[in-house]
Protein backbone atom coordinates (compact mmCIF):
# COMPACT_ATOMS: atom_id res chain seq x y z
CA UNK A 1 0.00 0.00 0.00
CA UNK A 2 2.63 2.34 0.95
CA UNK A 3 4.57 1.96 -2.51
CA UNK A 4 1.17 2.22 -4.70
CA UNK A 5 0.41 6.08 -2.40
CA UNK A 6 4.70 6.86 -3.10
CA UNK A 7 3.57 6.39 -6.77
CA UNK A 8 0.36 8.26 -7.23
CA UNK A 9 2.16 11.18 -5.11
CA UNK A 10 5.14 11.44 -7.53
CA UNK A 11 2.73 10.68 -10.15
CA UNK A 12 0.35 13.41 -8.94
CA UNK A 13 3.68 15.80 -8.67
CA UNK A 14 4.92 15.38 -12.50
CA UNK A 15 1.04 15.82 -13.68
CA UNK A 16 1.89 19.62 -11.72
CA UNK A 17 5.02 20.17 -13.14
CA UNK A 18 3.42 22.41 -15.51
CA UNK A 19 2.62 24.65 -12.92
CA UNK A 20 5.53 23.98 -10.48
CA UNK A 21 8.19 23.60 -12.87
CA UNK A 22 9.69 27.23 -11.88
CA UNK A 23 10.22 26.77 -8.28
CA UNK A 24 12.57 24.36 -9.03
CA UNK A 25 14.37 26.53 -11.27
CA UNK A 26 18.16 26.81 -11.20
CA UNK A 27 18.14 29.94 -13.38
CA UNK A 28 15.43 31.83 -12.00
CA UNK A 29 16.79 31.95 -8.52
CA UNK A 30 20.42 33.44 -10.56
CA UNK A 31 17.59 36.23 -12.21
CA UNK A 32 16.09 36.73 -8.56
CA UNK A 33 18.86 37.14 -7.06
CA UNK A 34 20.44 40.09 -9.18
CA UNK A 35 17.66 42.12 -7.88
CA UNK A 36 18.39 40.84 -4.34
CA UNK A 37 15.15 38.83 -4.28
CA UNK A 38 14.03 35.64 -2.44
CA UNK A 39 11.53 33.53 -5.26
CA UNK A 40 9.99 30.86 -4.94
CA UNK A 41 12.81 28.35 -5.76
CA UNK A 42 15.35 30.26 -3.04
CA UNK A 43 12.41 28.93 -0.54
CA UNK A 44 11.85 25.33 -2.18
CA UNK A 45 15.58 24.67 -2.28
CA UNK A 46 16.57 26.43 1.49
CA UNK A 47 13.13 24.17 2.46
CA UNK A 48 14.49 20.85 0.87
CA UNK A 49 18.34 21.67 2.65
CA UNK A 50 16.21 22.26 6.00
CA UNK A 51 13.89 18.62 5.70
CA UNK A 52 16.61 16.95 4.69
CA UNK A 53 18.53 17.42 8.04
CA UNK A 54 15.75 15.54 9.37
CA UNK A 55 14.51 13.34 6.61
CA UNK A 56 17.21 13.03 4.24
CA UNK A 57 15.98 12.73 0.58
CA UNK A 58 12.85 11.46 1.20
CA UNK A 59 11.62 14.80 -1.03
CA UNK A 60 13.23 12.38 -4.06
CA UNK A 61 11.08 9.21 -3.08
CA UNK A 62 7.81 10.64 -2.94
CA UNK A 63 7.18 14.03 -3.81
CA UNK A 64 9.83 15.02 -6.72
CA UNK A 65 7.83 15.31 -10.31
CA UNK A 66 11.14 14.93 -11.80
CA UNK A 67 11.59 11.31 -10.10
CA UNK A 68 7.50 10.99 -11.16
CA UNK A 69 8.84 11.18 -15.00
CA UNK A 70 11.95 9.17 -14.26
CA UNK A 71 9.87 6.09 -12.63
CA UNK A 72 7.38 6.18 -15.63
CA UNK A 73 10.54 5.95 -17.77
CA UNK A 74 11.12 2.46 -16.30
CA UNK A 75 9.50 0.70 -18.74
CA UNK A 76 11.71 1.47 -21.27
CA UNK A 77 15.00 1.07 -19.13
CA UNK A 78 14.54 -1.00 -16.16
CA UNK A 79 18.15 -1.61 -15.34
CA UNK A 80 19.83 -0.38 -12.25
CA UNK A 81 22.13 3.08 -13.18
CA UNK A 82 25.92 2.26 -12.85
CA UNK A 83 27.02 4.04 -9.60
CA UNK A 84 30.72 5.35 -9.67
CA UNK A 85 32.59 8.55 -11.06
CA UNK A 86 29.24 10.18 -12.98
CA UNK A 87 27.69 10.43 -9.52
CA UNK A 88 29.72 13.10 -8.96
CA UNK A 89 28.91 15.09 -12.13
CA UNK A 90 25.80 16.94 -10.09
CA UNK A 91 27.92 18.03 -7.52
CA UNK A 92 30.21 19.94 -10.04
CA UNK A 93 26.92 21.37 -11.54
CA UNK A 94 25.87 22.06 -8.06
CA UNK A 95 29.40 24.04 -7.09
CA UNK A 96 29.43 26.11 -10.11
CA UNK A 97 25.66 27.00 -9.74
CA UNK A 98 25.83 27.98 -6.21
CA UNK A 99 28.87 30.01 -6.88
CA UNK A 100 27.37 32.07 -9.59
CA UNK A 101 24.02 33.11 -7.37
CA UNK A 102 26.04 33.74 -4.53
CA UNK A 103 28.32 36.23 -7.02
CA UNK A 104 25.19 37.49 -9.09
CA UNK A 105 23.44 38.21 -5.57
CA UNK A 106 26.88 39.91 -3.92
CA UNK A 107 26.78 41.57 -7.46
CA UNK A 108 23.05 42.82 -7.35
CA UNK A 109 21.22 45.69 -6.62
CA UNK A 110 18.29 46.77 -5.00
CA UNK A 111 16.85 45.67 -1.01
CA UNK A 112 16.61 42.38 -0.21
CA UNK A 113 13.09 41.14 -0.53
CA UNK A 114 11.07 37.71 -0.66
CA UNK A 115 8.74 37.21 -3.68
CA UNK A 116 7.72 33.72 -3.73
CA UNK A 117 5.74 34.26 -6.90
CA UNK A 118 8.55 36.26 -8.86
CA UNK A 119 8.40 35.63 -12.88
CA UNK A 120 5.00 33.59 -12.59
CA UNK A 121 1.81 34.09 -13.52
CA UNK A 122 -0.40 34.50 -10.61
CA UNK A 123 1.84 32.17 -9.57
CA UNK A 124 1.58 29.58 -12.03
CA UNK A 125 4.98 28.39 -13.87
CA UNK A 126 3.79 27.47 -17.99
CA UNK A 127 1.49 30.71 -18.47
CA UNK A 128 2.53 31.08 -22.20
CA UNK A 129 3.24 29.27 -25.51
CA UNK A 130 7.09 29.58 -25.45
CA UNK A 131 6.97 28.13 -21.96
CA UNK A 132 6.30 25.45 -23.18
CA UNK A 133 9.23 24.62 -25.13
CA UNK A 134 11.64 25.18 -21.99
CA UNK A 135 9.26 22.94 -20.38
CA UNK A 136 9.36 20.24 -22.69
CA UNK A 137 13.70 20.62 -22.95
CA UNK A 138 13.75 20.13 -19.32
CA UNK A 139 11.10 17.06 -19.60
CA UNK A 140 14.31 16.09 -21.99
CA UNK A 141 16.72 16.19 -20.32
CA UNK A 142 15.76 14.85 -17.28
CA UNK A 143 14.44 11.77 -19.07
CA UNK A 144 17.16 10.86 -21.20
CA UNK A 145 19.45 9.33 -18.95
CA UNK A 146 16.76 7.29 -17.72
CA UNK A 147 16.60 5.67 -20.89
CA UNK A 148 20.36 5.08 -22.12
CA UNK A 149 21.53 4.60 -18.20
CA UNK A 150 18.73 2.92 -16.34
CA UNK A 151 16.58 3.71 -13.21
CA UNK A 152 16.48 7.09 -12.11
CA UNK A 153 19.69 7.94 -14.03
CA UNK A 154 19.44 11.85 -13.82
CA UNK A 155 18.67 11.98 -10.22
CA UNK A 156 22.16 10.40 -9.87
CA UNK A 157 24.20 11.82 -12.31
CA UNK A 158 22.63 15.56 -13.27
CA UNK A 159 20.04 16.54 -10.52
CA UNK A 160 21.01 20.22 -9.21
CA UNK A 161 18.60 19.79 -6.29
CA UNK A 162 20.38 16.41 -4.97
CA UNK A 163 23.21 17.73 -2.92
CA UNK A 164 20.76 20.34 -1.30
CA UNK A 165 19.71 17.04 0.51
CA UNK A 166 22.82 14.93 0.76
CA UNK A 167 24.27 18.07 2.26
CA UNK A 168 21.68 18.91 4.18
CA UNK A 169 21.62 15.22 5.81
CA UNK A 170 25.36 15.41 6.51
CA UNK A 171 24.57 18.14 8.54
CA UNK A 172 22.08 16.83 10.80
CA UNK A 173 24.16 14.16 11.53
CA UNK A 174 27.28 16.64 12.24
CA UNK A 175 24.07 18.27 14.33
CA UNK A 176 23.32 15.11 16.04
CA UNK A 177 20.15 15.59 14.57
CA UNK A 178 16.72 12.75 15.25
CA UNK A 179 17.25 11.41 11.12
CA UNK A 180 15.18 9.04 9.59
CA UNK A 181 16.85 6.19 8.30
CA UNK A 182 16.47 2.74 6.69
CA UNK A 183 17.98 0.19 9.11
CA UNK A 184 18.82 -3.32 8.87
CA UNK A 185 19.26 -6.41 10.72
CA UNK A 186 21.70 -8.62 9.44
CA UNK A 187 20.56 -11.28 11.69
CA UNK A 188 17.25 -11.79 9.32
CA UNK A 189 18.77 -11.24 5.95
CA UNK A 190 18.40 -14.69 3.69
CA UNK A 191 20.12 -12.87 0.98
CA UNK A 192 17.34 -13.09 -1.43
CA UNK A 193 18.26 -9.68 -3.08
CA UNK A 194 14.58 -8.54 -3.39
CA UNK A 195 15.29 -5.43 -1.71
CA UNK A 196 17.93 -4.97 -4.54
CA UNK A 197 15.66 -5.85 -7.07
CA UNK A 198 12.54 -3.02 -6.16
CA UNK A 199 15.08 -0.30 -5.07
CA UNK A 200 13.81 2.48 -7.67
CA UNK A 201 17.63 3.72 -7.82
CA UNK A 202 18.81 0.61 -8.65
CA UNK A 203 21.20 0.45 -5.92
CA UNK A 204 22.67 -2.88 -4.64
CA UNK A 205 20.94 -2.76 -0.97
CA UNK A 206 21.61 -6.71 -0.12
CA UNK A 207 24.93 -5.51 -0.26
CA UNK A 208 24.85 -3.07 2.19
CA UNK A 209 22.64 -5.04 5.04
CA UNK A 210 25.12 -7.06 6.37
CA UNK A 211 27.30 -4.39 7.41
CA UNK A 212 24.77 -2.11 7.86
CA UNK A 213 25.31 0.60 5.58
CA UNK A 214 21.95 1.41 4.22
CA UNK A 215 22.15 4.70 6.23
CA UNK A 216 25.11 5.84 5.35
CA UNK A 217 24.13 5.63 1.36
CA UNK A 218 23.80 9.10 -0.11
CA UNK A 219 21.85 7.95 -3.06
CA UNK A 220 19.30 6.37 -0.86
CA UNK A 221 15.75 8.24 -1.46
CA UNK A 222 14.20 6.68 2.02
CA UNK A 223 11.10 5.55 -0.17
CA UNK A 224 10.84 2.23 1.61
CA UNK A 225 10.33 0.01 -0.95
CA UNK A 226 13.66 -2.48 -0.18
CA UNK A 227 11.62 -2.20 3.63
CA UNK A 228 8.45 -3.28 1.95
CA UNK A 229 9.76 -5.71 -0.38
CA UNK A 230 11.96 -7.64 2.53
CA UNK A 231 10.05 -11.24 3.36
CA UNK A 232 11.91 -11.34 6.51
CA UNK A 233 11.63 -7.70 7.73
CA UNK A 234 15.30 -7.42 7.86
CA UNK A 235 14.74 -3.59 6.75
CA UNK A 236 12.49 -0.74 8.56
CA UNK A 237 11.87 3.08 8.87
CA UNK A 238 13.63 4.37 12.04
CA UNK A 239 14.50 8.08 13.57
CA UNK A 240 17.67 7.39 15.01
CA UNK A 241 20.63 9.74 16.39
CA UNK A 242 23.81 8.76 15.06
CA UNK A 243 26.98 11.03 13.84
Amino acid sequence: MRQKIRRILLFVSFLLFPLTIWYFSPYLIIQAASEHIMNGSFIVFASMFFLSMFLGRVWCGYLCPAGGLQESAFRLNGSPAKQGKRNMIKYVIWIIWMSAVVITFILGKNDVTIDPFYMTDHGISVSEIYDFIIYYGVLFILVLPSVIHGRRAACHYICWMAPFMVIGSTVGRWLRLPQLHIEADPGKCISCGKCSSVCPMGLDVSSMVPERKNHKCSECIQCGACVDECPKNALSYRMVWRR
